[in-house]
């Protein structure tokens, strides 16, 4: 096996001290190796070292490889604002783009009659195509294209600032012009950030046939595991390598522990029973030489005594000396990194439905073609809906809807009196920038500092981070910060727009948690698979122009359902209108009409009206639900 990276005793210092160290790893051809750690512990560093850009400290880096050989997607690309989407994707493409560049250029001063003026002009334009032609540039330009259409990346849209586009579109157009390259070594910093669903299934796929070498950073466990032959982990004393994707990396770590933690206890008998024998044989040997210096009788009994006492110290020297091995192969007690502590809790509510949207149609202003209509939809008690479709639409756009923020041109969004709503936004706006973090959690009167400060360690800000000015921290400390106005919320309905971006797998895991065990609702878009899968019990399918599609079920059920259309395509029809007679059987039982008189009246228990119509046709749709049941 070819080996095209070599890393020895790599280490980055930073503002004095080691963000990294030791760091020794080989890297393989063919091999899809995912840089895995904490937030901070130098993934982005590291990666910015082995492509040059970025010097080490210490260490040296062996890379057998060519320059042009070597594709990176860096995450914090910025592109010039005068150049259009095209411009950018050809300048990402390599060689062959920065060809096509000069020729548009060169094409450009020709057509304003820039050739009467120097007439080498066309000779050098005619040589820079001769390059392009040799480079594939007319069948690359076509692939190219071709990939950026397949991502989503429209032609209606290549003529358009770059800087125009969303942070999903530009991630999708810079993958397509690296993967175009199919260099032998592809560097990928969070690649899946901003991908809606389809988009990272399309990436996997092309991912596990690309031919070449993978080293990428991803917080995405779904798309490590699909992907990754090896997980490295970085952390301040160095790396380590695990073969599989991420549940194996779980498996072999927890396998560690253990074995470390029976170590460590048998560590420890060891250590005490040392001791205890190095204590008596102190003792015996304090004994003998007090009874050797006693002795009055003979000097035989003297010996006697000195010998015990020297056979005594010999024991205890030769014990010391073991407990000196023991201390030199030291075995440390398994320690967990600091992790956020957080439990989410809701005020009760009793009645069975905190939000309607009724019928509900929204066009953005400057559109008049609708993003959804006719939507209806219940968030009842204990349901937890995932919002699901493409980027762009409409999932943050009903998320705002549903909290108010947005009003529908048609229908309406109705909100129960005792609904009181905790909303995470993907913007994270809200969060006062000038604002220190203590101070924004002493802003609430019953705060007390050191109430304060218990709640920020729990978030893992501790120390002097308690004064950073809210503006100057991260996108994951934001994130940690936000999570903490949820803690405080009280909600019974929590709104969550992306609420795991921008954090460490470590963290994800903690926060998906607790979510699980929050009793009350929410409504949600995550781009994050495992914590969609982990935590809806309802999908609600949204498209362009399309009719929403609930599916009453989990991810799990949903996969179910649909394996089961395919093997058995008679099956469809019953399924689709069994799910049809539910959804229209909930409006009927939920479409609850507040009487603000009654519930005054009766503690706030909800009044129900339902005319004679009504009635009888959920008795009708009762009895198809049944027949459909006895044909099954």
């Amino acid at each position: 096996m070819t080996t095209l990276i070599h890393m020895r005793e790599i280490s980055k210092e930073w503002n004095g001290k080691f963000l990294f160290e030791h760091v020794n790893l080989e890297i393989n051809e063919n091999e899809r190796i995912a840089l895995f750690g904490r937030n901070g512990c130098g993934k982005t560093t590291l990666l910015n070292i082995l492509t040059g850009s970025e010097e080490k400290t210490e260490g040296t880096i062996t890379l057998h490889l060519q320059p042009e050989e070597v594709g990176f997607m860096r995450q914090d690309f910025k592109a010039d604002t005068h150049l259009t989407v095209h411009e950018v994707a050809y300048q990402e493409s390599g060689i062959w783009g920065e060809l096509k560049l000069k020729l548009q250029e060169m094409e450009a001063e020709l057509s304003s009659g820039g050739s009467e003026h120097d007439p080498d002009l066309i000779v050098r334009y005619g040589e820079i195509l001769e390059q392009y032609d040799l480079q594939g540039g007319y069948a690359r330009e076509a692939e190219l294209e071709k990939m950026m259409t397949h991502l989503g990346i429209r032609e209606e849209l290549w003529n358009r600032p770059f800087i125009s586009l969303s942070g999903g579109q530009k991630t999708r157009l810079r993958l397509s012009a690296l993967l175009t390259r199919k260099p032998r070594l592809l560097i990928l910093d969070e690649p899946t950030n901003h991908l809606d669903h389809e988009s990272m299934i399309w990436l996997e796929e092309w991912i596990l046939t690309y031919p070449g070498t993978l080293v990428f950073v991803s917080h995405d466990r779904t798309f490590l595991d699909q992907v990754a032959t090896g997980i490295c982990e970085l952390t301040k004393e160095g790396a380590h390598k695990y073969p599989g994707g991420y549940e194996d990396y779980k498996l072999q770590k927890e396998r560690e522990r253990r074995e470390q933690e029976t170590k460590y206890r048998q560590q420890e008998l060891a250590r005490k029973a040392l001791e205890e024998s190095i204590r008596k044989y102190q003792e015996w040997f304090n004994k003998s030489h007090r009874n050797a210096g006693n002795v009055t009788e003979t000097r035989a009994a003297e010996s006697y005594y000195k010998a015990r006492a020297n056979k005594n110290i010999s024991r205890y020297h030769a014990k010391q000396k073991q407990l000196e091995r023991l201390e030199g192969e030291r075995v440390e007690r398994p320690r967990e990194g600091p992790k956020v502590s957080m439990e989410l809790k809701e005020e009760g509510f009793g009645a069975r439905t905190l939000v309607q949207l009724q019928d509900v149609e929204y066009s953005y202003p400057d559109s008049d073609v609708p993003v959804f209509s006719r939507i209806d939809l219940f968030v009842d008690r204990g349901k937890r809906i995932a919002l699901q479709g493409a980027n762009g639409a409409g999932k943050t756009t009903m998320l705002r809807l549903i909290t108010g923020e947005l009003a529908p041109q048609k229908g309406k969004v109705v909100l129960h009196p005792k609904a009181k709503i905790g909303y995470f936004s993907q913007e994270l706006e809200g969060l006062q920038p000038e604002m220190t973090l203590l101070d924004s959690l002493l802003a609430n009167p019953y705060m007390t500092q050191t109430e304060a400060r218990t709640v920020l360690g729990n978030f893992l800000f501790s120390r002097d981070d308690v004064f950073k000015k809210i503006g100057s921290l991260s996108m994951g400390e934001k994130c940690r910060l936000a999570f903490i106005r949820l803690y405080f919320s009280g909600s019974n309905l929590l709104v969550l727009d992306e609420p795991t971006n921008y954090l460490d797998i470590d963290t994800r895991e903690v926060m998906e948690t607790a979510l699980l065990n929050y009793e009350g609702s929410m409504v949600f878009v995550s781009h994050d698979r495992t914590l969609v899968r982990k935590l809806a019990n309802q999908l609600l399918y949204l498209g362009r122009q399309e009719i929403p599609r609930l599916f009453d079920g989990t991810v799990q059920e949903y996969e179910e359902h649909l394996k089961r259309q395919e093997e058995a395509p008679a099956e469809r029809e019953a399924d689709n209108r069994r799910m049809q007679l539910q959804h229209r059987l909930n409006e009927l039982l939920t479409g609850t009409i507040y009487d603000n008189q009654d519930q005054g009246s009766s503690g706030g228990v909800e009044s129900f009206y339902m005319d004679q119509n009504t009635l009888q046709e959920i008795r009708e749709i009762r009895t198809q639900l049944e027949a459909l049941q006895k044909k099954d």
